[in-house]
């Protein structure tokens, strides 16, 4: 039987973003507060994902030995050091959260039955890599608190309690939401990014945040006139919004997750047919309820 282990580890390190062959001026403009010297850190967080087939004792690999290799050819390597100068992929290819994913993936292939590396560069920003060329994922996290009430325009107010039960209060109810939207692309061979994330941001922002935060969603947002604003149909206008404005940036939107409470949260797939999305249909978004 296949199973997928994953084993975290992480480090601390600094890096900067800055391309000798640009003007101070230029990299200043492209990179903003990142080109500033000698460089910022962060705390890493690294979850090493591993396929393979149960053996008799009930393991994928000894975990022990997972936790030697990875330390031996990542972390011991990476802690406490300045990422542009560590490997030469580095200098090559600035070390971006997609791109320090996509060359800890080539570290670690030869001894590890990988499927994914996953990067937190901090909690609300992290990148996924898939060992499929310089293709990965990067995902921006942000929240906003709206109220709603479950109620469809043409049912009445018993039939609405019947479906939505307390949801249906007329007066609605509140919900910090957390956004989790995930960008798809191709890692630039110079810069490490598959978006400008700056630019994504502000997209989210402009065009999601601006637009939900402290608002009542059944009132104040059009789309939801005539849908009841479930977490499922949030995530799907999320998605619609967003999809044109990071198309317009050259990267792809590839998920929206939202969490309305601890307990509840969806996913709204938005790329074409992907081998590595469960269920994800050809030019059709896909929910999943977890």
């Amino acid at each position: 039987m296949l199973c997928i282990i994953s084993r975290r580890a992480q480090f601390s390190a600094s890096h900067r973003y800055w391309l000798p062959e640009l003007s101070e001026a230029e990299n200043i403009q492209k990179f903003g507060a990142c080109s500033r010297f000698p460089g910022y850190g962060h705390n890493y967080v690294l979850f090493v994902s591993l396929v393979g087939e149960l053996d008799e004792y009930g393991m994928i690999l000894n975990l022990s030995n997972v936790k030697h290799v990875i330390n031996r050819k990542v972390t011991s390597i990476l802690d406490f050091s300045y990422l542009n100068d560590v490997w030469l992929e580095f200098q090559q290819t600035l070390p971006t959260p997609e791109n320090i994913a996509r060359v800890i993936w080539q570290r670690l292939k030869p001894d590890l039955p990988l499927v994914r590396i996953q990067l937190f560069e901090h909690p609300e920003l992290w990148a996924d890599y898939l060992g499929n060329g310089m293709e990965a994922y990067l995902t921006l996290s942000t929240y906003f608190s709206a109220a709603h009430k479950l109620a469809h325009p043409r049912l009445s107010g018993e039939e609405n309690f019947k479906i939505y039960g307390k949801c249906a209060n007329p007066n609605g109810h509140g919900h910090n939401y957390h956004l989790e939207v995930t960008v798809k692309g191709e890692i630039d061979p110079r810069t490490g990014m598959i978006v400008d994330l700056g630019a994504l941001n502000q997209a989210i922002k402009e065009y999601v945040i601006e637009l939900f935060d402290h608002s009542f969603l059944n009132k104040d947002v059009p789309y939801f006139a005539e849908v009841v604003p479930t977490a499922e149909n949030i995530a799907l206008c999320i998605s619609q919004l967003l999809r044109s404005p990071i198309q317009e940036l050259g990267a792809t939107l590839y998920k929206v997750k939202l969490m309305e409470t601890p307990n509840n949260s969806c996913e709204i797939y938005c790329t074409e047919s992907d081998s590595n999305s469960v269920n994800a249909a050809q030019n059709q978004p896909v929910l999943v309820r977890l």
